[in-house]
């Protein structure tokens, strides 16, 4: 071999450093923030995190630019998506009550460095999502006075012309976010106690605009005269179905605050349930008497349920839509502020990000420093940058999050269930876990000489008929096929969004890579069926695995298809630098590092080839090693 090149056995180490999986922990309670939470707190950070500018700003622009009345069509799709992937994050939150949403569930289940770059770009989506929801909160309060704020700034600032930078620094958007993070980092009870009062007034005001718009509508709206109910085609309808998904990003919130529930297995469900429900009513029906109310063509997108009944002669109305509105998006504030330092502090506590930032308030039980220094980048944020360019930077970052814990529920539920060592952990000891790859954590799944069958086993009834697959080692079989069905996902995807408009395809080739990629798609769905899965009855668990989650992998690649290419070039450019963040500092101070000696590596597995990763642990592992540590429990 050439000097200085790597050897095959440390490029094996490094691929299985990136893969390495977080020790799934799934009945420990013991942490150091406060559980203080109850089901009716974390549905009402649900409700504030979805019901805010994307009510009042975003229900405006998708009729006028994208769908019509057909919005609603558009409103409805997206609530649908984000109920498949809300499924899937009520069933890893009931199973692990730990701060850290998308990141965590990918991390116990995908590996290191996918969970880093999920949780990097969660990060920054709510980042910009904050600072967004405050640009929109002070037009709101400025329109409230005729705009005299923003008249103000210009004349004594200017109006700047610079790419990139608004039009004139937005003091009022910055200073509300300092203030809302200064009562964030006061407690989760604070937090929550701010978050009930905005909500209820929010909610209240939502229920008159849909009263008084069902009063004031008029179907001729929808009448072929002002264009019909989808002017712009089914196109229109998934390209507003992408944008929609702004609306319904604020769910996981409850996902995130699951170390701060009081009883997280029952909670955490519940409360996604009736929260994404709540604001899926809320964004359909206030659609559709805004679209009845005037015509969609002339809605105005800055403020049209404001102007909507102005033009109708409510301009009291308008007032009352206005103040709703601010309190809506101060439940979006407040519910990004709690949110985002919390993904943080787990990456930060996992050794992946700087440690500053898994520091807790003795007092308040709060990650304090992560509140204060992302609350003044996102204040930052709000008073310097153009952020409109940027809405759509906040789906592809959602729907990637999606697509990632849909395909974790599919791992996690053809993975063996390693019996608890000792009753006060559930999951199997860290050392189990140290160099596990994706490939690996699929193999976990039975040995051969059990009685009965196993999660990732082919069911009994099914082996004369697939009777190929039995050839197959222990989850070989499931990780081709999950392999394979997301590919199909995505073959799929790409025919229906570019098969007319992009590749100029024959309708014949059209049809056949419509019929190859769907079949490809319904016999992955199938093996993967064929085989057993873990069955728990003791936590959520979604119904009809594995079709939930593929629905939700698929319609998510669709809608992140449909989203411009500059989304997709800045979405890169944030991984890349996400990349050297993670091989700069996050690979090396990574807490998998210290789970067990480094000696521990691939050779192991290879000298003990035939059975389980528990056995060929305990085959290494010295005699003398105190039994506590063995079975994974803390002192």
């Amino acid at each position: 071999m050439a000097r200085g090149l790597p050897s095959a056995a440390s490029l094996a180490r490094f691929c299985q450093k990136l893969n390495r999986l977080k020790p799934l922990e799934e009945s420990s309670m013991e942490t150091s923030l406060r559980r203080c939470l109850s089901t009716l707190d974390l549905t009402l950070l649900g409700v504030g995190g979805m019901v805010g500018s994307g009510l009042y700003v975003l229900t405006g622009t998708v009729a006028k630019d994208m769908a019509g009345p057909a919005v609603l069509v558009s409103f409805l799709v997206a609530a649908v998506a984000s109920l498949l992937a809300a499924l899937c994050y009520a069933e890893f939150g009931a199973r692990v009550p730990r701060t850290g949403s998308a990141y965590l569930f990918t991390y116990v289940s995908m590996g290191e460095i996918w969970a880093f770059l999920i949780g990097w770009n969660v990060l920054l989506e709510y980042l910009i999502g904050g600072a967004a929801v405050a640009r929109a909160w002070s037009g709101y309060l400025d329109a409230i006075f005729n705009h005299s704020i923003r008249n103000f700034t210009e004349s004594h600032m200017g109006v700047w012309q610079v790419p990139f930078l608004a039009h004139y620094p937005d003091f009022l958007a910055a200073g509300i976010l300092l203030v809302a993070s200064a009562f964030v980092s006061c407690g989760a009870r604070v937090s929550s106690w701010l978050n009930h009062t905005f909500s209820a007034i929010s909610m209240v005001v939502i229920l008159f605009i849909i009263v008084l718009g069902f009063v004031l509508a008029r179907p001729h709206n929808w009448s072929p005269e002002e264009g019909g109910f989808a002017p712009f085609g089914f196109s229109g309808i998934l390209a507003g179905t992408a944008t929609c998904f702004y609306a319904f990003v604020g769910f996981d919130v409850i996902a995130a605050s699951s170390e701060e529930a009081k009883n997280p297995r029952w909670a955490v469900p519940m409360a996604i349930a009736i929260s994404l429900g709540l604001a899926a009513g809320a964004y359909i029906l206030v659609s559709t008497v805004l679209t009845l109310m005037v015509p969609w063509h002339s809605l105005d997108p800055d403020s049209a349920l404001a102007d909507a009944f102005y033009r109708r002669g409510y301009s009291w109305a308008g007032f009352i839509v206005a103040v709703g509105s601010i309190c809506a998006m101060n439940t979006v504030l407040l519910s990004n502020l709690f949110s985002l330092p919390r993904i943080v502090y787990a990456m930060a506590a996992d050794g992946l990000f700087f440690q500053v930032f898994a520091r807790v308030h003795p007092r308040t039980q709060v990650p304090v420093v992560g509140i204060l220094v992302f609350g003044v980048l996102m204040a930052l944020l709000a008073l310097l940058l153009d952020l409109e360019a940027l809405v759509q930077f906040l789906s592809i970052g959602t729907l990637l999050a999606y697509t990632f814990v849909a395909t974790s529920i599919i791992v996690l539920r053809f993975q063996k269930a390693s019996p608890p060592s000792s009753p006060c952990l559930a999951s199997p000891g860290p050392t189990a876990k140290k160099y596990d790859s994706f490939s690996d954590h699929i193999q976990l799944v039975g040995a051969a000489q059990t009685s009965m069958s196993e999660p990732g086993q082919l069911r009994p009834a099914l082996k004369p008929f697939l009777g190929f697959l039995n050839g197959c080692s222990p989850g070989t079989a499931v990780a081709w096929a999950l392999g394979i069905l997301v590919a199909s996902a995505i073959s799929l995807a790409c025919v229906l969004v570019f098969g007319n408009s992009v590749l100029h395809l024959p309708r014949w080739g059209y049809v056949l890579l419509l019929a190859v990629s769907g079949a490809v798609f319904l016999f992955s769905l199938l093996v993967l069926g064929a085989h057993q899965q873990q069955k728990k009855q003791d936590t959520f668990q979604i119904p009809l695995v594995p079709l939930t989650p593929a629905l939700s992998i698929f319609l998510n690649i669709c809608l992140m298809l449909k989203l411009s290419y500059l989304t997709w070039l800045r979405f890169i450019i944030w991984l890349l630098v996400g990349l050297v963040v993670y091989f700069g500092y996050g690979i090396w101070h990574s807490k998998e590092n210290q789970r067990e000696p480094l000696e521990l590596t691939t050779a192991h597995y290879v000298v003990f080839p035939s059975g389980s990763l528990e056995e060929t642990v305990q085959a290494v592992q010295p005699a003398s090693q105190d039994p506590v540590q063995e079975s994974g429990c803390a002192e």
